[in-house]
């Protein structure tokens, strides 16, 4: 049987304008492309755990909207098990205003809604305590977070903290000690250090659990106490859209862990995952099957 992945999760409309380029400040660029996607950091990281592979439980909220009807059968196709997907009565279904740029770059702006409501109860606690992973990131509350991360580690089951939207780390959660996954400007915000090195020396005096320093198409820095491990990426398909490949790389980081893989081996499926990703509009429609990581990790 496939491992199970426990998911707290954001859960997002995505309004996206692709563009000749992203505008400057105050500026206005006319001409672009509109399309709707579905998005939510944790929703895409659910999403890119169950192509890989997983079976994915979803712990996350959405408004009573069309949005909201819209995200949730994306979820249920994709095999997601749903049961404790809140549905908030008066809040509405997050959303994210995201503008693509030539290169697959982009600039996104999210009023998270409903996300902003979700808290844990006891039902939820059972679930983290019974996956094999629980993955979350910071597009739900500090409080959402630190309290999966205190059941995970009651229960003893591992936990990836994705600590994305930047924002500083706490103490609590540095003693907890799960997998980080920052990117490199993540990185410095959640400890406060500008500069890189020496913010990861830092953030490693204090943090209980392994870093993973993502690093786009150079691959991902892996350091554990004094020991360092460079993962090199994998060639990219053409850029057309680099929203989805972090979400896509803890999803999968979170699948192949589930799976009972190492970590070195978890790293490298995440980065042959990443990879596929950026090769289709939206941040879930390159997201590749495990079929297709495999075939990238054997080639």
């Amino acid at each position: 049987m496939p491992g199970t992945v426990c998911v707290v999760a954001s859960i997002n409309v995505d309004l996206v304008v692709t563009a000749a380029r992203l505008p400057q400040p105050g500026e206005t660029i006319s001409g672009g492309r509109f399309s709707i996607h579905d998005g939510g950091k944790g929703a895409n990281q659910a999403v890119a755990a169950a192509r890989a592979g997983a079976r994915v439980q979803l712990i996350g909220a959405v408004g009573d909207d069309e949005h909201g009807r819209r995200a949730r059968a994306a979820l249920e196709r994709e095999g997601i098990g749903i049961g404790r997907l809140r549905v908030h009565p008066t809040e509405p279904t997050g959303v994210a205003l995201v503008v693509v740029g030539p290169r697959g770059e982009n600039q996104i702006a999210v009023a998270p809604g409903a996300n902003l409501g979700l808290s844990l109860e006891e039902d939820d606690h059972a679930l983290v305590g019974s996956a094999d992973v629980v993955l979350t990131s910071h597009e739900v509350p500090a409080e959402a977070v630190l309290d999966a991360l205190v059941a995970a580690q009651h229960a003893g089951t591992q936990a990836i903290l994705n600590p994305a939207p930047a924002r500083p780390l706490s103490s609590d959660i540095l003693r907890i000690g799960p997998i980080l996954t920052p990117n490199e400007h993540e990185l410095v915000v959640s400890i406060g250090n500008e500069v890189t090195e020496s913010a990861l020396d830092e953030l490693l005096a204090r943090h209980a659990g392994p870093v993973i320093v993502t690093q786009g198409a150079a691959g991902a820095l892996l350091a554990v106490g004094a020991d360092r491990e460079r993962f090199a990426g994998f060639p990219a398909a053409v850029p057309v859209d680099t929203t989805g490949a972090g979400d896509t790389f803890n999803g999968v980081l979170a699948a192949w862990l589930a799976d009972s893989a190492a970590l070195p081996d978890a790293i490298r499926a995440a980065n042959a995952a990443a990879s596929l990703s950026i090769g289709a509009a939206g941040a879930r429609a390159g997201m590749p099957t495990r079929e297709e990581i495999s075939a990238v990790l054997d080639g």
